[in-house]
């Protein structure tokens, strides 16, 4: 059994809470146990749209220094290295299996709304520090 609800005020969380109990207590009658959890809403899709065109001017505006080299990253890199530093760099690195190193931990796909739009505002500053121009998405319709 699978039971997913998105609450959005007190007063229609308490009734989500009351059905969901309606739901719940013949399987714990019955002797089942049952596991419930409750999380932030996660990012939508606009943002990680947004997040995507952002990297990408990263990527075609800034090189970076990579082994002694100024190179241009890629997007996915870019959202390593903006990621690793809206963490403050506090991800553990790790030897890699072949003697380089890997940063592990960091996940914008774990991060709520409001922390992926604080994350959002990091990159926004960041480019401005840097001189990177971003570009607005148009709202969806």
């Amino acid at each position: 059994m699978k039971h997913t609800v998105h609450m959005h005020n007190a007063t229609q969380g308490h009734e989500v809470l009351r059905r969901l109990w309606e739901v719940c207590k013949p399987w714990l009658l019955a002797g089942h146990k049952l596991v419930i959890t409750a999380r932030e809403e996660t990012r939508n899709s606009e943002q990680n749209a947004l997040m995507w065109v952002w990297l990408q001017a990263f990527s075609e505006q800034l090189q970076w220094p990579v082994n002694g080299a100024m190179v241009k990253l890629e997007p996915e890199e870019w959202k390593d290295v903006l990621s690793a530093a809206y963490k403050q760099e506090t991800a553990r690195l790790a030897m890699g299996l072949n003697g380089g190193f890997v940063l592990l931990g960091l996940r914008t796909s774990k991060m709520g709304k409001r922390e992926f739009a604080e994350f959002l505002d990091f990159v926004q500053a960041t480019a401005a520090l840097r001189g990177v121009v971003l570009e607005e998405l148009e709202p969806t319709q």
